[in-house]
């Protein structure tokens, strides 16, 4: 073709190019403002957002592309903006939608002298690709676009140019270029390629962005030639280009980047059910305080066979959910369970409740003393004999020390008192939805913990007795309406266990004065760990927040040697001084019906002190100015036998050696009825179907078959108290020994 043929083919290419323009086809009409195309972007993941707007969570709703949320042009850094008009649209401030010099060149590099000779090049301004995203009649096909076409995105992008600005034109394409893979927008490239924000972007990154638009797919070496080539238009000098460095951050790239920071992924999975962004009532810095304070902890327990954990905080007044934090991440081999809403043994977090329901009740007072001894109850399936943690007894103990020292077996004493179902039924009303419907499921056992609860629903709990009594369901979103609160224990009671569960006097005994369960502010708590140390639980609120730490295994295997101070609780006081840090924590104020009384206890039991009461059941002075002495419940009655228990069925085991096989029998060692002359009291004396025993207060007992009777007698013959029990499966040889030598 000669030079004059080609002139004459470009000149009849321009005249086809304006006599098409009146007959293309205007297609579908787009939307025109700015603010429908930017509300037509929906990013690829549903957004959980915490209580100040800040992501901590995502859930991935369209596997075909990865798109963040839409970001404004004045958050994307100006050397990404730079480097996108250097690779794509050199002279885009200044046409108006049209690059008509490029255009120009492209067809003379098609159809002038050296046609066929030079890599093909483009004249699509950014305008013109953002006009085919605004009007998908417009998108390319794969084939080359025809010159109706071309002509088409040239009104498209002139029509756009009259209808918005440049800025919103370079936001708009900036938030919807496709760059590599499944990335389209910049926030999603620049999250996998260099882990930045788009305002984070310096020259380098951008120029490795904007080579990646032309060819999204090419070799890493490939796109860092070009990179460089842009950056030496950008830096204005030239400079070594680190080529090999671009080439191996692309090569390296995470195409998969996460949408918001995993803070809260157990929380995420439940409020993201819909298809829209949530904004929780979590808090990002009391989430990853929280965090912190687990991990920590569970890093130093990592040799007692512990690796879960999980922590939640809620705000007392509102029933916020503050933090969420689920499992342990790394430590676990089970991070994808949601240890906060797992059921698991309560141990002794359960007795403030029963504590409450006493107190309500005037069946006890914090200054009511309970017999910590051994304890056998009949039940259906034999006899129930509780034991304390450290396997000792302290003997009579106030409710008080034996509330804040987590005595076992004055709980179940206090139980008794209550009855299991009115206990059940307290739990239920506190939100404890999981109990088996029947009390006598638990029956004693109840008062210790034996039920499965979840750490959110015990927390919940602890925060009736922060708000007075008070209950209410917990709040996960902002938007969520509050619920009218329910009335399960008094202000009085609440306040009186709240104000023993703060007595670090109290609790000292078990925990000593200096443990990390004495906070420098006002705070009250409770510790629990399950049967076999499966679980380990510390509990408790302040004048602002409830905390609650739950450490264990999600496995359900045991811990080693760790109790409820030294498992949950450090965390637990981590994370209450990281929430008081600014902010003080007051004891709450004596509500009405309280009243304070001096008190001091008979045998110096414990040291006299001023004790609080329900004004119902507050005791009165000795005489004016004077303490009220408690006396002990024992020195008011006669003596009575604790052990065997009435109606008792005693089992031979063939597997002791006979001589080993005895009954324990002791009484409550309280005054007979009636004392001896002259020396007062006498000891109580033992008779067994009708022989005496003599005065001992434990006897050991040979076993023989069958029904015997116990008695205790005053020293003048006086009945006290009398029991019956039974013997039973003892082989033949061993009885007709057993019938020669009675015990």
């Amino acid at each position: 073709m000669t030079r004059r043929q080609r002139v004459l083919k470009l000149l009849a290419l321009w005249a086809t190019l304006l006599g098409l323009a009146a007959l293309a086809n205007p297609g579908t009409q787009p939307e025109r403002s700015f603010d429908a195309f930017k509300a037509r972007h929906t990013p690829s993941d549903v957004l959980l957002l915490d209580r100040h707007q800040q992501p901590i969570g995502a859930r991935r709703v369209d596997t075909q592309a990865r798109r963040l949320p839409w970001v404004t042009l004045d958050d994307i850094s100006p050397a990404m903006v730079e480097a996108l008009l250097a690779a794509e649209d050199k002279r885009f401030f200044d046409h108006g939608g049209v690059d008509w010099a490029a255009v120009v060149a492209v067809m003379w590099q098609q159809w002038g002298p050296s046609a066929g000779t030079a890599k093909p090049r483009g004249a699509s301004t950014l305008s013109m690709q953002v006009a085919a995203l605004r009007d998908p009649s417009l998108a390319r096909s794969g084939a080359p676009r025809g010159v109706a076409e071309k002509w088409q995105q040239i009104e498209a992008a002139r029509a756009l140019e009259a209808q918005w600005s440049k800025r919103q034109i370079l936001e708009a394409y900036l938030n919807t270029v496709s760059f590599r893979g499944e990335l389209q927008g910049l926030p999603a490239a620049s999250r996998a390629l260099f882990n930045k924000a788009p305002s984070g972007l310096d020259k380098q990154d951008s120029a490795l962005l904007a080579a990646l638009i032309r060819a999204p797919g090419a070799a890493p070496r490939v796109v860092a030639r070009r990179a460089c080539a842009i950056l030496a238009i950008t830096r204005g000098e030239q400079v070594p280009c680190p080529a090999a460095l671009l080439s191996e951050t692309l090569a390296q790239a995470r195409l998969n980047p996460q949408a918001a920071p995993a803070l809260a992924p157990h929380t995420a999975r439940q409020l993201l059910q819909r298809e829209r962004l949530e904004v929780s009532t979590l808090d990002a810095g009391v989430q990853q305080a929280a965090r912190e304070a687990l991990n920590e902890q569970l890093a130093s327990l990592r040799a007692n066979g512990v690796e879960d954990g999980a922590v939640v905080v809620l705000h007392n007044r509102s029933g916020h959910v503050l933090a969420h934090v689920g499992s342990s991440g790394a430590f676990s081999s089970a991070a994808q369970v949601d240890a906060a809403q797992a059921l698991r043994q309560a141990g002794s977090t359960l007795k403030p409740f029963l504590f409450a329901l006493a107190f309500d009740r005037q069946l006890l007072t914090p200054a009511s003393v309970l017999d910590d001894s051994p304890l056998a109850l009949p039940t259906q399936a034999g006899l129930y004999t509780p034991q304390n943690y450290n396997r000792q007894f302290s003997g009579p103990v106030s409710v008080r020390r034996a509330l804040a020292g987590s005595l076992n077996i004055p709980a179940v004493r206090a139980l008794t008192q209550t009855g299991v179902a009115p206990f059940h039924h307290s739990l239920q009303r506190l939100g404890f939805s999981t109990l088996k419907p029947d009390p006598q499921h638990y029956g004693y056992s109840l008062a210790l913990g034996s039920a499965d609860v979840s750490l959110l629903a015990l927390r919940n709990a602890y925060r009736t007795l922060a708000n007075a009594g008070l209950a209410s369901p917990v709040r996960w979103r902002l938007e969520e309406a509050t619920v009218a609160p329910t009335r399960v224990f008094s202000p009085a009671s609440s306040w009186l266990v709240g104000h023993i569960l703060a007595d670090n006097t109290a609790r000292a005994d078990t925990f000593g004065f200096d443990s990390v369960l004495a906070t420098p502010f006002w705070s009250a708590v409770k510790t629990g760990t399950s049967k076999d140390m499966r679980d380990n639980w510390c509990i408790g609120y302040s004048q602002h927040y409830t905390v609650g730490v739950w450490v264990g295994n999600a496995s359900g295997a045991a811990m080693h040697h760790v109790s409820g101070v030294s498992g949950a609780a450090p965390a637990w006081a981590q994370l209450m001084q990281s929430l008081h840090r600014h902010q003080a924590s007051q004891a709450p104020a004596p509500p009405a019906g309280i009243k304070a009384q001096a008190i001091a206890f008979e045998n110096s039991l414990e040291a006299a002190r001023t004790e609080w009461f329900l004004a119902a059941t507050a005791p009165p002075p000795d005489a004016p100015r004077q303490a009220h002495t408690v006396r002990l419940a024992h020195a008011a009655g006669p003596a009575r036998i604790t052990a065997p228990l009435n109606g008792a069925l005693i089992a031979w085991d063939p597997d002791i050696p006979a001589a080993l096989q005895k009954l324990v029998a002791r009484h409550s060692g309280g005054k007979p009825a009636l004392p001896t002359d002259g020396e007062g009291a006498a000891a109580p004396q033992w008779q067994l179907n009708g022989q005496d025993l003599g005065g001992d207060p434990v006897l050991y007992l040979p076993l023989a078959p069958g029904r015997h009777r116990l008695a205790l007698l005053t020293a003048r013959g006086e009945r006290l108290h009398e029991v019956q029990f039974e013997v039973r499966g003892m082989p033949t040889a061993t009885t007709a020994q057993a019938a020669t030598h009675p015990p």
